[in-house]
């Protein structure tokens, strides 16, 4: 497959305006909360696009919310309508969704299909085989199909700053990782933020574990229990709809001693607002990951007729597809400015930033 790096038109979606709201819905068929579909003076389009959740839902206020918000955004650029003929989401409540989600949305015609998260990996290739007259566009993986398109992403890279922005603020030098299912695209998240915590703090102790869910928010909480007792303080979460349970017991153990050091740092999108517990904020950063612009990069791309079949799309830090959030309250302005300096570095190829534990 060929592998091609998109800065220009991301750059150009980051600067286009708000992005809408998310809404989600329970529906195993499709979110119906009614999208407007005004597009204000875009003219209205016959191209249709739909996406097919994992199993952390479109409201999991993370990954596949990201996503949803790109294609909600699409959408109004282009004045399509929420539903069939225009947009909409498929969510899947189990991995046996996958399959048939993605084949609900060809029989629906749906131009574009994108399946969100590495999990779906095998079900995309399948589908998409069978379904050689639909483009398809896989997430956080890559797939073979000249049909379809690889999202990637350089998440290590991300990590590496909020780890940085962790070994600078830990008072107990006992930091956390919660991942969601121990794999090869979960392991770049640890494996930067273990290495960004290192650069600044080297006596800092990085413990991780893996819930082996991303839709399992009991679990996370269980597992951050057990780390802030241990005398951790801050636990980046790379879990999707698992890491709301992260921020349930910080927000409890703020809630029950507002002094208390104890901190969350987001993923995928940013995570400050889910951090609020009365006056205070439990969010250190997040590592932003720009999924709903690749979404509208994709989705434009595709429907201008030049869809990037065959072709791995990666986003890193100098693409501006990865980037820690602009919510930055609770971080001294040493500790952005020393984040900068790390970022310059990588940028410039001075810091490779590794990618597996090993």
């Amino acid at each position: 497959m060929k592998k091609r790096k998109f800065g220009m038109a991301l750059s150009m979606f980051l600067a286009a305006g708000t992005v809408l709201a998310a809404c989600g819905s329970d529906e195993a068929e499709t979110g119906n909360e009614g999208g407007n579909g005004s597009g204000g003076e875009a003219e209205t389009s016959e191209f249709s696009v739909a996406m097919v959740t994992d199993t952390g839902g479109v409201d999991d206020k993370s990954f596949n919310q990201s996503a949803w918000e790109g294609l909600q955004a699409f959408g109004a650029d282009n004045g399509l309508e929420e539903g069939t003929g225009g947009y909409t989401y498929f969510q899947s409540n189990n991995d046996a969704d996958y399959v048939t989600n993605m084949n609900t949305a060809v029989r629906n015609d749906f131009d574009l299909v994108f399946g969100v998260g590495f999990l779906l990996t095998e079900a995309i290739q399948q589908v998409a085989a069978q379904q050689t007259d639909t483009n398809f566009a896989i997430i956080d993986s890559v797939a073979e199909g000249d049909n379809v398109a690889s999202i990637t992403f350089k998440e290590h890279e991300g990590s590496f700053l909020v780890g940085v922005a962790a070994g600078l603020t830990t008072e107990s030098n006992k930091i956390g990782f919660v991942g969601g299912v121990e794999s090869d695209l979960i392991n770049k998240f640890a494996a930067g933020f273990k290495a960004g915590v290192e650069a600044v703090n080297p006596d800092a102790e990085v413990t991780i574990e893996f819930a082996g869910d991303f839709n399992n928010a009991s679990r996370g909480q269980q597992m951050a229990a057990a780390m802030y007792g241990s005398g951790v303080d801050v636990i980046y979460h790379a879990a999707g709809g698992t890491g709301n349970g992260v921020f349930t017991e910080a927000k409890n153990l703020k809630e029950q001693d507002p002094d208390r050091a104890v901190w969350v740092i987001g993923v995928d999108r940013d995570q400050y607002e889910e951090g609020q517990v009365g006056d205070n904020n439990v969010t250190l950063t997040s590592m932003v990951k720009r999924v709903d612009v690749a979404v509208q990069d994709v989705s434009k791309r595709a429907m201008d007729g030049d869809f990037p079949g065959g072709e791995i799309i990666e986003y890193g830090i100098q693409e501006e597809g990865i980037a820690i959030a602009e919510s930055q309250d609770n971080l001294t302005q040493e500790i952005l400015d020393t984040i900068a300096d790390y970022q310059q570095q990588i940028v410039d190829g001075e810091i490779e930033v590794p990618s597996t534990l090993e």
